[in-house]
């Protein structure tokens, strides 16, 4: 049978936990089950932290008293996440993990439990009873001698106030009036919170109007006397209905240091680690005490473990606790509960934050009020706490960490508060230290390991943007949740964004368009990362500017972007940024821009693990640089040797295809030329020096000159490559030796062509006719650069309506692959099966056919020329 109901929704927020406590706490012993409040509140702890961490919606508590005693239940609105449960109730939860430690602890304290699933809610009751006690004890307590009891004063005043359901004041008896000195007319009619000077019983988030409405309810606040002076008491309130079943609240209040009158008994606790040990003829372990066992294998476990331990243990509202740098300047925040722990994780404060024992992290602290001292504590601004506690952890001496408990109430710690949390951080320091120096290790090696990884990678290309991708990509998200490179071309030059990257593909676009519209950095050369707020200001700005208009408060013109993607990239950018230089050779030749989402922070063993990639980055990127600009130069050489475009011949088509070996060159070994000699003739030339590379095209450029300005001259062909081959000569150790093709043509009236041509060493020249036979047009001659007396002749062809005369280097026809080799018979057979194509179309075809005929790239360099007289038009 139900005999009293209590219910209480709690947000989807860390600090609804304690609340909930505090909820389950105050209700329980309002009924008067202060047996079973403890097991409760603990088992409470676990389910709402399911429901609103792990689940991450709204708990809804509801306690139920019995005939047996209390049945609290926790619901969620996430019943697809299923608990795992097997056969009878037994929960499939190895002990050794975190996750579903609140179901193990169900097992082991309630006398019954289970869950129940609704369309949109998952249930997960438990059921305390209540011990038997003898007929009419409630509870009952040893005898004590006199100066053990408690003190009281000689005439105990106990003021009774009854509240009627509106909240006001309906009864005032003549012990209210003694206590606070207000007569019956000065407050009856009026509202108990005119005289409450609330907080609430330490722990817990029931404020007064609240504490009203419950059943019953016990605990500590404050009645402002007529002089204005707060008179601490201690209040049992009981909720009653009269015979009309109107509804009030009886409130019984005793000075506070007179509690043991009202109090309620105190449960006694069950034996803990310690004390079992202790009966079972063991020495305890002081950390198994405080942690409890198993304790978590890594560091990050017991952290959070050590946090939750310690909110309990001083029944706060919040705890956190912070790791030294290896050198004690700075603390970071590495755990919290109760607190926005995306905000403040990895978060940094100065070891030294202030003149006296309370702005060192090295000595117990101990602040009654922080709105008295605005800023004594930074990590808890803006949370609401106003009490906090912290502690120093040591081992040997060196300081390794702090750990603080905070209440939003204040006045909640004194120094006893700070001896026990001392007393626990003691027995954790070196365990916690250890664990810190296995992740260091295991950081370490995976740092080793990166660092390796990106230098392969950085070292296996030279191509300036590919670099910049690599340094992006190697951040995000391993490092950085958003990454931005910017440039630097010279000291006289602004840093240029060159790079952007985010996590979130979708958000690039955006994240780049606000770092356009900031300032970029300074290029300082000082090593190491250093904080830039301009992107997460300028974000929250456009957010606000965004959001401002959404609502109508702002100017009028429409944003560039919708809400939407603004806050996105608020949120992307919002948390800390740091900037590290981009040093190669004593120049600053960029920055390296590494970014979180909303408030968060980076952890000082990720700064400097970037800051070593950056360093390699940027010497990656210098080469790249010097590379490109050597590529640049030697590009624009290269193409001073190539024949600018081509001449239209009348009545001839000519197409050339040109490939040069070796990464980076356009120009070679193997050269062409086609150029206007007088009025009606063309001179055309393709030769091969010995060699490739720089120094081939050296002598390329030499014979290509010479060819023209000799061809312009009036010479003919055997007198334009004998007076070439002296230039070649002339040389000297430098010269190499030629193999070339040159030829004069001459378009005629009726259609065809006329060519002279002299065949230096060079292979032969191929003649296509109409009817697919080819011949060569030529006949081989010495080459030049070898002898100093050479006698050359030319030899005339005329090329047909259809004909086409096929010129190449030996890159064409030496190509090889294994043993064979394309050779002239193979090139030959290649022009028999282009009869009637164009110039154009047989030039390809020859391409193909070399590029098809072995898998491997060509070794040398290739030029194909070829020239074709169209077919005559009928009409």
């Amino acid at each position: 049978m139900i005999t009293a109901r209590a219910a209480a929704t709690f947000e989807p927020v860390g600090r609804s936990v304690a609340t909930a406590r505090a909820f389950v706490r105050d209700t329980l012993q309002g009924w008067g089950c202060a047996d079973i409040v403890d097991d409760a509140v603990v088992l409470t702890s676990e389910l709402v932290t399911n429901a609103v961490v792990h689940a991450g919606t709204a708990a809804d508590v509801l306690c139920l008293r019995n005939d047996a005693g209390v049945r609290v239940s926790v619901a969620d609105r996430y019943p697809e996440r299923e608990i795992p449960l097997q056969n009878a109730g037994q929960i499939v939860v190895h002990p050794d993990r975190e996750g579903g430690r609140g179901l193990l602890l169900c097992g082991a304290l309630a006398a019954r439990w289970g869950v129940e699933y609704t369309a949109a809610q998952k249930h997960v009751w438990f059921q305390l009873d209540l011990p038997e006690r003898p007929a009419g004890t409630r509870a009952a307590g040893p005898a004590l001698p006199v100066d053990a009891l408690p003190v009281a004063e000689t005439r105990v005043r106990v003021a009774v106030i009854q509240i009627d359901r509106g909240g006001c004041i309906s009864f005032w008896n003549e012990d209210a009036q003694d206590l606070f000195a207000y007569d019956p007319e000065q407050v009856i009619g009026k509202p108990l919170t005119d005289f409450a000077a609330w907080p609430h019983t330490p722990g817990t988030g029931t404020g007064i109007v609240e504490a009203l409405q419950l059943s019953r309810w016990e605990g500590s606040y404050g009645i402002r006397g007529a002089d204005g002076r707060v008179v601490p008491v201690y209040a049992s309130h009981l909720r009653v209905r009269d015979a009309d079943g109107e509804a009030s609240t009886v409130c019984l209040l005793v000075r506070d240091h007179e509690r043991a009158i009202l109090q309620s008994p105190p449960r006694t606790p069950a034996p803990d680690s310690a004390t079992q040990a202790a009966q079972e003829g063991r020495p305890s372990d002081p950390f198994e005490v405080f942690i409890g066992s198993p304790a978590p294998d890594d560091l990050d476990g017991l952290l959070q473990r050590t946090v939750e331990r310690a909110r309990d243990m001083l029944d706060g509202d919040a705890a956190y606790l912070l790791l030294a740098t290896d050198d004690e300047t700075e603390l970071e925040v590495r755990a919290s509960t109760g607190l926005p722990s995306a905000r403040q994780r990895f978060a940094r404060v100065p070891v030294e934050a202030g003149s006296g024992r309370y702005g060192s992290a090295r000595m117990p602290a101990v602040h009654e009020d922080l709105t008295a001292v605005p800023g004594a504590v930074p990590l808890l601004s803006g949370t609401g706490m106003r009490s906090v506690v912290t502690v120093p952890l040591k081992v040997e001496g060196r300081l390794t960490g702090s750990l603080g408990v905070a209440a939003e109430g204040a006045g909640r710690y004194t120094n006893e508060e700070a001896l026990r949390l001392q007393f626990a951080a003691d027995r954790i320091a070196l365990a916690v230290e250890r664990a810190r120096l296995t992740e260091l290790e295991k950081l370490r090696r995976g740092s080793l390991s990166f660092l390796v990884e990106a230098s392969d990678l950085l070292a296996g290309t030279l191509d300036r943007d590919q670099t910049l991708a690599l340094m992006a990509q190697m951040t995000v998200p391993t490092l950085a949740t958003w990454c931005a490179v910017y440039t630097v071309a010279d000291q006289a030059s602004e840093p240029e964004l060159s790079y952007v990257l985010h996590e979130d593909e979708d958000r690039i676009d955006g994240l780049k368009t606000l770092l356009m519209k900031v300032d970029p950095p300074e290029p300082v050369p000082t090593p190491g990362a250093r904080v830039w707020s301009a992107p997460s200001d300028a974000a929250h700005d456009a957010a606000l500017r965004t959001s401002m208009r959404s609502l109508g408060l702002g100017n009028s013109a429409r944003p560039s972007t919708g809400p939407g993607a603004t806050l996105a990239t608020a949120s992307a950018v919002g948390g800390e940024t740091v900037v590290l230089p981009l040093v190669a050779r004593n120049r600053v030749i960029g920055m390296l821009t590494l970014g979180k989402p909303t408030e968060e922070h980076f952890r000082q063993e990720i700064l400097e693990l970037a800051e070593d990639l950056s360093r390699r980055a940027a010497l990656a990127l210098d080469n790249a640089r010097l590379y490109s600009e050597r590529t640049a130069i030697s590009q624009s050489l290269q193409r001073s040797l190539l024949p600018p475009e081509l001449p239209d011949i009348t009545g001839v088509e000519v197409e050339v295809i040109y490939r040069a070996a070796g990464e980076g060159n356009e120009v070679g070994g193997d050269f062409y030329d086609l150029f206007p000699i007088r009025d009606g003739a063309y001179g055309f030339a393709i030769g091969d020096v010995c060699g490739t590379g720089p120094e081939a095209a050296a002598v390329t450029g030499l014979a290509r000159h010479a060819l023209r300005l000799l061809a312009r001259e009036g010479f003919g062909g055997p007198a334009v490559l004998e007076r070439l081959n002296t230039a070649i000569l002339d040389e000297g150790a430098r010269s190499r030796f030629l193999t070339l093709l040159y030829g004069e043509l001459w378009p005629q009236d009726d259609g065809s062509a006329l060519l002279k041509v002299v065949c230096a060493g060079h292979p032969l020249p191929l003649r296509l006719r109409q009817d697919g036979s080819v011949e060569p047009a030529a006949e081989p001659q010495p080459l030049l650069g070898v002898m100093d007396d050479l006698e050359l002749y030319e030899q005339t062809v005329t090329l047909d309506p259809g004909d086409v005369l096929l010129c190449v280097t030996d890159g064409v026809t030496e190509r090889r692959e294994g043993t064979r080799m394309l050779g002239d018979d193979g090139l030959t057979d290649v022009l028999t099966s282009c009869t009637g194509l164009t110039a154009g179309a047989v030039a390809a075809r020859v391409l193909r056919a070399v590029e098809r005929f072995a898998a491997e790239p060509a070794s040398d360099d290739m030029a194909i020329l070829a020239m074709r007289v169209p077919e005559l038009q009928a009409g």
